[in-house]
């Protein structure tokens, strides 16, 4: 039988007094868990929107994780195409010097002679430079399959014409850290090779044909012309590199903000929430306890 106080029957007096006991209880538990795991979500019940915007925020960190790794592989080529075309720079440069040097009037055939091998010393420096390897063991200046930049034959070098294969950046976006052993080397209507080769021919002979040392420094000098070009075109995709690199870095510091605020715990605030909770909690049981004492509850049980 139901006994009734005004109009709160004595079953759901203790209904509701246990029932918000119960809540302030779970409240209490949930706000623990919350700061002893900084996490206000555990699980995925606890806010299904959230949960949801937290695994496409996971996913995205991760597809930007493997970019970011991407782009820091495509700075380190660039910058080691750059190194390399600055060498390659500098050796023209002391080629196009000894050619002048080499028609100079007062030289002879002896000190040609010893011109001729620095060229040839410049060349087989510029073949190698030619197969230089990016971190990837790929080669900077190689064709896109995979083959060397400049490979000798029994007449000189051939060079590859295709440029290695590009680096994925973003969704969408790659970038070539190289260029084609061709365009890098290429030198009038020749390449610096045939050019050099030529030049030291010319050297070796005794009453050096000025002809064609003349020639040979109007090709050096627009093959330094190239190299240099190239090393534009490199620079200028360096520089696309690093503001997609700052893009990646302020979309990755703003989702983390996104991430935080929606499921880390704010320490302060719940430490505060819960010494409410408990505040209520105790005074609800006591309120609760002294009921039961009362005679009239003892009465109506």
């Amino acid at each position: 039988m139901t006994y009734s106080l005004g109009n709160i029957s004595t079953t759901q007096f203790y209904d509701r007094a246990k029932g918000r006991m119960g809540a302030l209880s779970s409240q209490a538990d949930a706000l623990q868990t919350a700061i002893s795991t900084g996490k206000k979500l555990v699980a995925p019940s606890s806010d299904s929107a959230a949960y949801q915007r937290l695994r496409t925020m996971a996913k995205d960190a991760a597809n930007d994780g493997a970019y970011a790794s991407n782009l820091k592989l495509a700075a380190s080529g660039l910058k080691q195409a750059d190194t390399t075309l600055t060498a390659i720079g500098t050796q023209l440069q002391r080629a196009s010097e000894l050619a002048i040097q080499a028609r100079n009037g007062t030289q002879n055939d002896q000190t040609r002679a010893a011109i001729a091998a620095e060229i040839d010393a410049i060349a087989d420096s510029l073949a190698g430079l030619a197969n230089t390897r990016d971190a990837r063991g790929q080669y900077v200046f190689g064709g896109v399959d995979g083959s060397a930049g400049a490979t000798a034959t029994g007449s000189g070098y051939t060079l590859a014409t295709t440029t290695g294969a590009a680096i994925p950046i973003g969704e969408g976006q790659s970038v070539q850290t190289g260029e084609s052993a061709e365009r890098v080397f290429k030198a009038g209507a020749s390449d610096v090779f045939q050019v050099l080769a030529a030049l030291s021919t010319a050297l070796k002979d005794p009453g050096s044909d000025d002809a064609a040392i003349g020639s040979a420094i109007a090709d050096l000098s627009a093959a330094g012309t190239q190299a240099s070009t190239v090393q534009a075109s490199l620079g200028a995709r360096a520089a696309r590199v690093e503001l997609e690199q700052t893009r990646l870095a302020d979309v990755g510091t703003d989702r983390e903000e996104a991430r935080s605020a929606i499921e880390d715990t704010d320490i302060s605030t719940a430490v505060i929430e819960l010494q409410k909770t408990m505040t209520i909690l105790q005074a609800t049981q006591a309120s609760f306890s002294k009921l039961q004492g009362l005679s009239l509850f003892d009465y109506l049980r």
